[in-house]
């Protein structure tokens, strides 16, 4: 069975009781009985189980299984790739970009009316921010534009690979300051990008999105260390994405 390749007794039991998000789990004292393996061993486990984001623990509530999410596990190791050498930031930056690139057009053809809607109120928080007396950076509103454009896709590990990129931005502290121009620059093309996507114009959504990547490839180049990225080439902006 495929519950025999993950190499933790507590996981291959969750996934041999069939147990579903939400569901409690037995206390330890009982799984270390049923399973014959030492509170101590099980504690190490759910503790590993929890770092990846698959149980919730709570001292009244118990062990809760929560729904998968591919994340946590992303965000654990990335950042302890980043702890080692920041500049790794870049590596992972290309691999959103073409993830982003790769998964657009099924992104955006799932997309709701309602989503549109989101959308523009992101554009025009954004702009609100950066008009306003002071000038605040629209961080928030930048994270939760790209995750709304792909966040109808049914495929956990490419959204948790960006959700991933997003907290490893603040992380290495590309949130904190911007200058204005680059700022403006940027909220311009999300603009376009948005109008697109309501317009139905998926292909020009994606040579605007490919563009914008431009944007923060070049601020990072600034970096003594930073790794250039290639350009997709104008074959690569239309290839076939299936």
């Amino acid at each position: 069975m495929a519950s025999e390749i993950v190499d933790s007794a507590l996981l291959r039991y969750i996934v041999a009781q069939g147990f579903q998000p939400g569901d409690r789990l037995p206390a330890l004292d009982d799984l270390s009985i049923e399973l014959k393996i030492s509170v101590g061993k099980l504690r190490e486990q759910l503790e590993v189980a929890r770092a990846m984001g698959l149980v919730d623990v709570r001292t009244r509530s118990g062990i809760r299984l929560e729904e998968y999410t591919f994340m946590p596990a992303v965000r654990l190791s990335l950042f302890y790739a980043l702890a080692i050498d920041p500049t790794q930031f870049d590596a992972f930056n290309t691999l959103r970009n073409r993830i982003e690139a790769a998964f657009w057009f099924d992104a955006v053809a799932h997309l709701t009316p309602e989503d549109h809607q989101q959308l523009r109120d992101l554009v025009a928080k954004a702009w609100s921010k950066l008009n306003g007396h002071p000038v605040r950076i629209p961080q928030s509103e930048h994270r939760d534009l790209h995750l709304t454009i792909f966040g109808r896709l049914q495929n956990p590990f490419v959204k948790g690979l960006l959700e991933a990129y997003w907290e490893a931005y603040e992380a290495v502290g590309l949130s904190v300051f911007s200058d204005y121009p680059y700022l403006c620059e940027v909220w311009t093309y999300h603009e376009k990008i948005v109008n697109a996507i309501v317009a139905g114009d998926a292909d020009e959504g994606y040579r605007l999105l490919v563009k914008h990547t431009v944007l923060l490839r070049n601020r990072e180049s600034t970096h003594p260390h930073a790794v250039p990225e290639r350009p997709l080439t104008d074959p690569e902006l239309f290839a076939d994405m299936s």
